[in-house]
């Protein structure tokens, strides 16, 4: 596959945390490489390094050891100021808790932060997104105000409103019911393949992990199985 056609290239990446005696291996010389517009699951168990491996990929968290290349970019080689920028537009983030400030609307959490990045029309574009994700009649809601259904739909806006080339969802239906999960994750198997985004999702669960096209199961800290879905 030509290199072009890949968003992420990850080789012999390491990353353990804490000091001394109490240090702990997280991450133990993955290998990934991941063409762009696919959906891939990272399923495992608690503790097996799949949320350690997001954050690494998604700039969050800098590995010890090893090469990553996210949409063209070096992350390695970045600074904490470097790897923020590289995020910015082209990486949009999905959290099991909604993360949204409750002293704004949901107009307001979408918008604000494209308009800190400088993105021309954010209060249009963050509008037409929450249109877009079924909350147009919600805009001027507080968080409190929202079912949590409703939250999680004004994060996915939130991220997918930059149009980014990678989105990440770390457990997105983790504070959800069954019924309201699988229409979360409806919409964001929809959104990835409106915008021809590259989407991971970070789950537990087979039965969500078999809904991605590619399933890269983890345990220990490393990758033990990679296969495309049934």
């Amino acid at each position: 596959m030509p290199d072009a056609d890949i968003v992420i290239d990850a080789h012999n990446v390491t990353l353990a945390l804490g000091s001394g005696g109490a240090r702990t291996e997280i991450l133990k010389g993955i290998d990934l490489a991941v063409p762009r517009g696919m959906s891939i699951a990272i399923l495992g168990p608690s503790g097996s390094g799949k949320s350690s491996l997001m954050a690494v990929l998604a700039g969050l968290e800098r590995a010890d050891r090893g090469v990553i290349r996210v949409a063209g970019q070096d992350f390695a080689a970045l600074d904490e100021d470097g790897l923020a920028r590289a995020r910015r537009g082209r990486i949009g983030i999905v959290l099991q808790a909604f993360h949204l400030l409750p002293t704004m609307t949901a107009l307001e959490n979408v918008a604000v932060p494209l308009e800190l990045a400088g993105a021309p029309d954010a209060f249009a574009r963050a509008e037409a997104e929450l249109v877009a994700v079924g909350l147009g009649g919600r805009l001027g809601h507080y968080p409190a105000q929202l079912s949590g259904g409703e939250q999680q739909r004004v994060a996915i806006a939130r991220a997918t409103a930059p149009a980014p080339e990678l989105i990440f969802a770390d457990e997105p239906t983790g504070n959800l019911d069954a019924t309201t999960g699988a229409q979360i994750m409806d919409l964001l198997f929809a959104r990835q393949r409106e915008r021809g985004a590259t989407l991971f999702v970070i789950t537990h669960d087979p039965a969500l992990a078999a809904r991605c096209a590619r399933v890269v199961e983890m345990g220990d800290g490393r990758i033990i199985s990679d296969r495309l879905a049934a």
